[in-house]
């Protein structure tokens, strides 16, 4: 198993001159609308990377998150510093274990899992990972991190062990952001997971709109600019798209004018 390489003091080099955290904040405050493409090491090719961050620079994306539940290619640094050769946009670790670690992204989403019963993964992992991110000079962001059913086992479902919140019970979903809020947690991400055959659902995202102050973050099975503006219309934040745009380079134009209407709107009020 590779081992963790961090530096013995906080890598700073590639810090922001402003946190992502309040920028997340600010942009739930103003209604400004976000995009992030979810960049798997063990799924993009190197040829395909270049091609993709060429393509932002054209429709552009508001982040980059590296990682996935089950990585066999530790190449997080490699991937990363593709991005960096090429665009300015934060990048995000997505970890699904503390062997994703890399000093070298601005910040971690510091995940716990709590649509599910797993202590491994609500705590267990943390604790592995505290000693490493305190030396990494990473930003952590706390995040709220609920797998909801998209018709179709995913892999962090079958990593972690747990099941996911049922896709018609927005209910279910309000009351347990609600909590994470006030366990302290800083952002809360609902995710249908890699290759959801539905994405998580309008009612679902209002619901938890409705409930919690926290930014919003929702991910899986948005392959179309119209599930993108449902998303976004229903009360989400930030989208996160992953597979679609592997799938279907001609999504990112969608996408990017599906934020940039919503944020001329923002603009135009």
């Amino acid at each position: 198993m590779p081992s963790i390489q961090l530096p013995n003091q906080p890598n700073t080099m590639n810090r922001l001159p402003q946190s992502l955290l309040t920028i997340l904040r600010n942009y739930r405050l103003s209604g400004r609308k976000a995009l992030a493409i979810l960049l798997d090491p063990d799924k993009i090719e190197q040829n395909a990377l270049s091609d993709l961050l060429l393509r932002t620079n054209e429709f552009p994306v508001d982040f980059f998150l590296v990682g996935g539940s089950l990585v066999t290619d530790y190449i997080h640094k490699e991937v990363i510093a593709t991005i960096r050769e090429h665009s300015n946009v934060p990048i995000v670790l997505f970890p699904g274990n503390p062997l994703h670690i890399d000093a070298s992204a601005d910040a971690i989403l510091f995940l716990s899992l709590i649509s599910g019963r797993n202590p491994e993964f609500l705590i267990g992992q943390h604790v592995i990972a505290a000693p490493l991110l305190k030396k990494s000079g990473l930003e952590i962001l706390p995040t709220g991190y609920m797998l909801v059913d998209s018709g179709t086992q995913t892999t962090v479902s079958y990593i972690s062990g747990t099941m996911p919140l049922p896709h018609d019970k927005p209910g279910v979903a309000a009351c347990t952001a609600m909590a994470g809020e006030m366990l302290g947690l800083k952002l809360i991400y609902l995710d249908a997971g890699s290759g959801a055959r539905w994405p998580v659902t309008p009612a679902m995202i209002n619901a938890v709109r409705a409930v919690i102050d926290l930014p919003l973050i929702v991910g899986g099975g948005i392959n179309s600019g119209e599930k993108a503006y449902e998303a976004l219309k229903a009360g989400a934040d930030m989208i996160v798209v992953g597979n679609g745009i592997e799938q279907d380079p001609d999504l990112l134009p969608q996408l990017s004018a599906v934020i940039r209407e919503f944020n001329q709107s923002v603009v135009q009020a």
